[in-house]
């Protein structure tokens, strides 16, 4: 059932945001009176699934799950149509129209993307308003999991005074922060130190395995208690709060304990049912408890265990308007800073890069509307963003070819626009495989 849930909203997402994005150009084309042979979401490649001819446009759904597309009369596109190329240029063709007239049309599908973004974050700050852990609210510091943080210097314990010299106000907000930044200002035992970070920082972090940079500090929580386990006393739920005298607020603070105490049975206080009950916990000479505890928490937990002050805010419509704007601005920079350290191999950002089941993974188990339009508006901003390289194929290829024929005044020759669009089909296909190439080799590795 958690595959159907996961399946459905992965394809509900991608089909909303292609179908979107093909009628971004199929409406001005309509406005200029330039003829759309076809409409398709996903490609028909030698047959369709379902079909249906409605005055001059064919309406169908393809086979092949890759994306999806408008055919525009008089246009040298992924159909690579050159016989129609080959006959004189008519009235209702694409490249009979003004230059202003064909920008907009191929500026039409990004457009939409960025518009579709921003309506969606509009709405979310409307209807959920924002739930965040204000950094200044973690008094006693970060927690860090990742051996590849540890190596750079960063320490469970650290309070994050800046990145690259700016505040982070959201606690969230601090993991993209760091893995993308240069320096990071932290508070160590009441002394300010700034820690440099590597330019591969993004591939040692993909090479552990784990992008999370940094955790909040959780309580010891028992998650669950295998077969095996040595240590039936505990109960799942319980959350060990003193250990062999020693008061543990913190899960972090469990291993050096255990490590003391290896092999031995030492006891424990622990809260149960909002009750303080004595156990005895049995240490194995592997220094541990035999027990599972998780390595985060739902935030509302957190607050009832008065350990973080959650805050939220919420927004009528017009203040949801500004809110839902700049997020929208701030995704697009962020992604923006993303492609250029997937585009820098020194950075190692490439190693991250993922194709269908990257994209599958990210939505919930669970069905959650504010978890799928969240994540819908981010994907409409990456296939805006996408879109907009300067790749023959791609919107930004014909985008670019129609600037240069402004400025220029000079078309370029339809055996060239051929040959580019050939030139980049190869190389989307090359950059297909690679990132679905990546997600097999990441699933093969794990």
């Amino acid at each position: 059932m958690d595959i159907v849930i996961k399946l459905s909203q992965f394809l509900l997402s991608l089909s909303l945001l292609i179908v979107l994005h093909e009628f971004g150009h199929f409406i001005p084309a309509k406005l200029f009176k330039t003829r759309v042979e076809k409409f398709y979401l996903f490609f028909d490649v030698k047959f369709s699934l379902l079909k249906k001819k409605i005055g001059e446009t064919e309406y169908g759904i393809g086979w092949l799950p890759l994306g999806g597309y408008v055919k525009i009369s008089g246009m040298i596109d992924e159909s690579m149509d050159t016989e129609q190329m080959s006959l004189p240029p008519q009235p209702w063709e694409f490249r009979s129209k003004p230059a202003w007239q064909r920008l907009i049309i191929m500026l039409g599908g990004v457009t939409v993307n960025f518009i579709l973004a921003f309506l969606i974050y509009i709405g979310m700050a409307f209807a959920y308003g924002d739930l965040y852990i204000s950094n200044d609210e973690v008094k006693d510091g970060i927690w860090v999991t990742n051996p590849a943080v540890e190596k750079i210097g960063l320490k469970t314990g650290d309070k994050i005074v800046s990145v690259d010299g700016q505040k982070i106000a959201h606690f969230h907000d601090l993991n993209e922060a760091i893995s993308m930044a240069k320096t990071v200002e932290v508070n160590r035992n009441g002394q300010n130190q700034t820690i440099n970070l590597p330019v591969n920082f993004i591939s040692q972090l993909l090479d552990e395995g784990k992008r999370s940079v940094v955790e909040l500090r959780i309580p010891f929580v028992v998650s669950d208690i295998p077969a095996s386990s040595q240590n039936k006393e505990l109960k799942v739920g319980d959350i060990v709060q003193s250990v062999n005298g020693k008061a543990l607020q913190y899960a972090d603070q469990m291993p050096a304990e255990l490590e003391a105490n290896k092999g031995k049975t030492i006891p424990a206080i622990v809260l149960r049912d909002e009750k303080q009950v004595a156990v005895n916990l049995k240490v194995n000479d592997s220094a541990k408890l035999g027990v599972v505890y998780p390595w985060k928490l739902p935030v509302d937990n957190l607050e009832k265990l008065g350990l973080y002050k959650i805050s939220e805010e919420k927004y009528g419509f017009f203040q949801a308007i500004p809110v839902g704007l700049s997020h929208g601005k701030e995704q697009i920079a962020s992604y923006g800073r993303q492609l250029k350290a997937i585009f820098t191999p020194s950075t190692g950002a490439y190693k991250g890069v993922g194709g269908f089941k990257a994209i599958y993974d990210i939505f919930p188990h669970s069905w959650s509307w504010e978890a799928f339009w969240n994540i819908t508006a981010l994907l409409s901003i990456m296939l805006g963003v996408m879109n907009l390289l300067p790749i023959p194929a791609l919107d930004g290829g014909h985008v670019l070819f129609l600037l240069y024929e402004m400025i220029s005044r000079r078309k370029p020759s339809d055996k060239f626009l051929e040959y580019a669009q050939l030139a980049g089909f190869i190389m989307l296909i090359g950059l297909v495989l690679f990132a679905n190439g990546n997600d097999i080799y990441k699933a093969i590795a794990k």
